[in-house]
């Protein structure tokens, strides 16, 4: 009869099973009131506090998040918003693209009744996203960007996977990606600017943007099959902002750097550098065409309009929280955006 019996768990898997409140209080150093309370999401009880009882309470299966309000008005879920930290585009929160798609994030939750906070954590490393993970109240995160953080995503995809990204799409991901398709973005641009004559395409931007990288790679692909040479010279870094933009376009004519087409990582950079051509006597779109990326509404707004590639921030946001509460127990499938050229003043044609 005994040799029929199943195997008994070992004890590692017995202790996950039969965790109860006791045994988060003793190893939390705390009584088990505090326990309960902080389950349930108490304000009376600290934040790091709660914190630590929550992440306690994970490493033991201890089923809690049922219980504990998800929210202020009783939403179905809670979606946390979180910016790695500054490399590049990651870390800029005041980005109008971010904003675009913040929005987008915000009315698809919305739709969905849930909840949306944004994160005060800036994840540098894989601790510090399986602490956002472990710690967090709510049912699962957003990532904005990777940063230099793919490995680590895929490390923690294989003990948690409640979150999705919102950024470059690397074959080798094992975690659910949003983004649009960076490298087509880049051949489209490119190729319109060779198609209208122009010779020698600078490419303004900071590549250690995953994002930006593989738009570069997609200039470079668009150059190539126009029978055009790279030059080293015509690749200018410049972070997501005016001001950078501005300055490197402006530094690149004092050198005597000469060019007739800007492709930009994005549509800041290209406002940027249309400032330090205007500035410098230079008329965009007669002397340099320019190009951008994103589709931001200040596209539209400046003079001359700014020519651009387009990825649909609200719908992007709609993916992003349709992966994350409609996953089900595995992980989302990535998708890739589709992009296209809005053809406007500032490249001539």
């Amino acid at each position: 009869m005994a040799d029929n019996a199943p195997p008994s768990p070992s004890p590692s898997v017995a202790a996950r099973r039969s965790a109860t409140l006791e045994d988060i209080a003793r190893e939390a150093g705390v009584s088990i009131s505090t326990v309960s309370r902080a389950l349930n999401d108490s304000p009376s009880v600290k934040r790091r506090t709660k914190q630590q009882i929550w992440q306690i309470a994970r490493a033991h299966d201890y089923e809690f998040r049922a219980s504990m309000p998800s929210g202020p008005i009783g939403a179905d879920a809670t979606l946390a918003v979180v910016v790695p930290a500054p490399q590049a585009r990651d870390s800029r929160v005041s980005d109008p693209f971010f904003l675009e798609l913040l929005a987008g994030i915000a009315e698809a939750a919305r739709e969905r009744n849930a909840d949306l906070i944004i994160s005060h954590l800036s994840p540098r490393a894989g601790g510090d996203l399986d602490y956002a993970m472990s710690t967090s109240r709510a049912t699962g995160a957003i990532f904005i960007g990777q940063s230099s953080l793919h490995h680590e995503f895929n490390a923690l995809a294989a003990r948690d996977n409640r979150f999705v990204v919102w950024g470059a799409e690397f074959p080798d991901a094992q975690y659910c990606v949003i983004g649009s398709d960076n490298l087509a973005g880049g051949r489209r641009a490119t190729a319109h600017l060779a198609r209208l004559g122009r010779r020698r395409i600078l490419f303004l931007g900071d590549t250690e943007a995953p994002e930006a990288e593989q738009r570069l790679r997609g200039y470079r692909q668009a150059l190539e099959r126009a029978d055009m040479p790279f030059d080293e010279a015509l690749q200018l870094p410049a972070h997501f902002e005016v001001h950078s933009a501005e300055a490197a376009v402006r530094s690149a004519i004092a050198r005597g750097l000469r060019f007739d087409a800007i492709f930009a990582a994005s549509d800041l950079i290209a406002i940027g550098a249309i400032r330090a051509l205007t500035r410098s006597g230079m008329r965009v779109p007669e002397d340099v065409s320019v190009v951008g990326y994103d589709n931001i509404p200040a596209a539209r707004l400046v003079t001359p309009q700014l020519t651009t590639i387009d990825q649909d921030a609200n719908m992007a946001g709609r993916m992003l929280v349709s992966k994350l509460i409609d996953k089900g127990d595995g992980p989302a499938i990535s998708q890739r955006l589709e992009t296209s050229l809005l053809i406007r003043e500032s490249c001539g044609g």
